[in-house]
């Protein structure tokens, strides 16, 4: 626990495992700024390119089809880096994905490709994958109770990213005339090796021998209700939110609402994701996880009651923005729900378990919610959502009738 997990020539860390903490915590959140825009640029552009050069006007949202997907099929395998050759050495195989998800979109946009471009986006997925587990390394250079707190400063990082990856394609998409977002991808691929010059200077200590070899069988530590119910309420929250937020501009362009109003709809709903991190972490200190986890609950039953008050723009501006705090408290709440569930030689095993459940399934919600849409209308994807938010509620009843409140691994 002495050395460092950088590599073996990186000299001996002090004695505390806790003594880099503000500097990895913030150099984290600075990350998360820059990692962010990888995705936020993927979704702005990707239907768009899509579009272009796809044979077919059905496969034009196959890139980002395939950037979700890639997301949740390479949470494991990050863990498993991460497990063996430690934390950095994962952020910087996954900066490496963002530098090359940049160049090939770039290639792919330049020689008219459709297929190189989707296959740039699953190196996307990796990327946004790594990026997930940036709040979990976070707590790992805190104390017990400071961790929720440096987890939420590392999420504030993605208000940043909602700000840099929008200006990136504004400003960059004409550049290389007549290839649409072709530079925009090359300055992408930029922000991801900057991204990899922050990672370089986190200092977390290496492996060791108890976490290599993974202590107890993860089938023991999946069964634990606790668990259990960290998943469920992390899975609810980010599946919801990916749901209604997919459908809404949609459902507003289909009630005759400008794309303007979407366009800023989405905006506040981004902001209120990631703004409350500022001070998340200290509502959970003070109040614990679950009951932060059902607030954040509580406050997405909200946005689909409003959701279903009326059609107005207000109604959507308000729901979604309601739905982005909910979300903030019920994923934060859930993930440092999910630090109590595991010893320290087991993290990294049940935390990219964790996420390939939480991801995996939100690429579900994904691929649901249009469809939901057309079929059926907006009020009909609203209601469904309360389904699994009962779910979700009951699990945290459950847990907290079978034991109290605290801490139960150190």
């Amino acid at each position: 626990m002495s050395s460092l997990e950088a590599g073996h020539d990186t000299p001996a860390a002090p004695a505390s495992p806790h003594a880099h903490e503000r500097g990895n915590v913030l150099r984290l959140a600075v990350a998360q700024a820059l990692a962010g825009a990888n995705a936020v640029v993927i979704y702005a552009t990707g239907a768009i390119v899509g579009n272009t050069l796809a044979p077919s006007p059905a496969l034009a949202t196959l890139p980002i089809s395939i950037f979700v997907v890639g997301m949740a099929l390479c949470t494991l395998p990050a863990g498993v880096i991460a497990r063996r050759h430690g934390r950095r050495a994962a952020f910087l195989a996954g900066t490496g994905c963002g530098v090359l998800v940049g160049l090939m979109s770039a290639l792919g946009v330049v020689l008219g490709s459709f297929w190189l471009f989707c296959a740039a986006m699953i190196f996307g997925g990796a990327y946004a994958a790594v990026v997930l587990s940036f709040r979990f390394a976070a707590a790992d250079c805190a104390p017990m109770e400071r961790r929720p707190r440096a987890m939420s400063a590392v999420m504030a990082g993605g208000v940043f990213a909602g700000v840099i990856g929008p200006q990136l394609a504004t400003h960059t998409m004409n550049l290389w005339p007549p290839y649409l977002f072709a530079a925009t991808y090359l300055a992408q691929a930029a922000v991801a090796a900057v991204s990899a010059l922050v990672l370089v200077g986190v200092r977390l200590p290496i492996p060791t021998a108890a976490e290599v070899a993974g202590d107890r069988p993860l089938g023991a530590i999946a069964r634990q209700p606790r668990f259990i119910t960290a998943v469920i309420c992390g899975l609810v929250s980010y599946l919801l939110m990916n749901f209604l937020m997919t459908a809404a501009p949609l459902a507003m362009r289909l009630c005759g609402l400008p794309q303007e109003t979407a366009n800023l709809g989405l905006q506040w709903h981004v902001i209120a994701m990631y703004a409350p991190s500022f001070f998340t972490g200290r509502l959970i200190t003070r109040f614990g996880a679950p009951r932060m986890a059902t607030a954040g609950l509580a406050l997405i039953a909200a946005a689909s009651a409003v959701g279903l008050a009326g059609m107005e723009v207000a109604h959507f501006w308000v729901s979604l923005i309601l739905l982005g705090v909910g979300w903030n408290f019920g994923f934060l709440g859930a993930s440092a729900l999910v630090l109590e569930c595991h010893r320290p030689e087991e993290k990294t095993r049940v935390q990219s378990l964790n996420d390939f459940i939480v991801f995996g399934t939100m690429a579900v919600g994904s691929f649901a919610s249009g469809g939901l849409l057309t079929a059926y209308g907006w009020d009909t994807v609203l209601w469904v959502s309360f389904a699994p938010l009962a779910v979700a509620l009951a699990a945290l009843a459950a847990t907290a009738a079978l034991r109290p409140d605290h801490n139960t691994v150190g």
